[in-house]
């Protein structure tokens, strides 16, 4: 089936991610292959997929007969699991969440934050993340919540995998949107969602596939790291590993874009990312610094889009 534009739902996405590519959404447009705009590509792999602004970007242009979406992050694969599989149910969680706080005052607020906080940490050895079961729900919806009015909304775990964001104080979170979860479960009726490394979706990409790879940043600096968004974290024999992987998924013939952090940004002289990638397409484009908790550091960067296809930008 050909790739059509269409007319779909507004869907976006329904958790705050470090990294996030709604900013970049604009340049990536200008960048995708031509396949995909002539109907050659009919199927969507994003093995990072974390807030998924990409995937639903692109998944309300094209008409994908199927799209693979992974995380290693099994918090974040448990939250698309049960939107996917119950929303509705989410959604009443959810709503039981938002009147019980947006009820309290300030202070009561913070209270009631830290007691779901407490809460969601202790369940924690107790979530078989392998089966979907009825407590998924409550567990999705308190990540939403917490996410929603933590710090910054920062996603951010221990080694031991507890959520140790702190308060955020916001006088008015948006914890609840009905709406856009709906639109976010129709998408996902079309989608196999995956948890674990990104090397799962090997078996989902030919060359009818296109590939877009966001993967936990390079840090620019030692205090920007990313990598406390799972307790695994990503590192530079990751970042070789998946270069490695980009390859292989290049031999298959599916059109790949990947972006990182450009490390010229901190260090002119560094080419990390241009040795490993200098048999393809390496484009450097304007984007802002967002998560970082001394304001004075968040402001214009470059950031890397890499592509094994050319592409003309006009």
């Amino acid at each position: 089936m050909a790739n059509q534009t269409k007319s779909v739902p507004a869907a976006r996405p329904f958790l705050k991610w470090a990294g996030g590519k709604t900013q970049l959404l604009g340049e990536f447009g200008k960048r995708l292959p031509a396949e995909l705009h002539e109907g050659k590509i009919t199927r969507y792999v994003e093995p990072f997929i974390g807030g998924g602004a990409v995937f639903f970007a692109l998944n309300q242009r094209f008409s994908f007969e199927r799209s693979y979406i992974c995380d290693v992050n099994e918090e974040l694969f448990l939250s698309y699991r049960v939107v996917q599989r119950s929303v509705k149910k989410l959604i009443s969680e959810l709503e039981t969440l938002e009147t019980a706080y947006l009820s309290r005052s300030e202070k009561k607020r913070e209270e009631f934050y830290y007691e779901v906080r407490d809460g969601f940490n202790k369940k924690l050895p107790e979530i078989d993340f392998r089966k979907y079961k009825l407590e998924w729900i409550e567990r999705a919806a308190q990540i939403i919540f917490l996410n929603r009015t933590c710090y910054n909304g920062l996603f951010r775990v221990n080694r031991r995998g507890g959520f140790n964001v702190p308060f955020g104080r916001y006088k008015n979170p948006d914890i609840l949107n009905e709406d856009n979860l709906n639109d976010v479960a129709t998408f996902l009726k079309t989608t196999t969602i995956l948890q674990g490394d990104f090397t799962q979706c090997r078996k989902f990409v030919d060359k009818h596939t296109f590939v877009y790879f966001d993967p936990p940043y390079r840090p620019l600096n030692p205090t920007s790291s990313f990598t406390s968004y799972s307790k695994n974290g990503f590192y530079d024999k990751d970042q070789v590993r998946l270069v490695d992987f980009f390859k292989e998924l290049d031999g298959k013939g599916a059109k790949i874009l990947l972006s990182n952090s450009d490390p010229k940004n901190e260090h002119p002289d560094d080419t990390f990312f241009d040795d490993l990638f200098s048999e393809y397409f390496i484009e450097r484009v304007p984007a802002k610094r967002m998560i970082n908790c001394n304001g004075a550091r968040r402001g214009n960067i470059s950031e890397l889009i890499i592509t094994n296809y050319p592409v003309h930008t006009k």
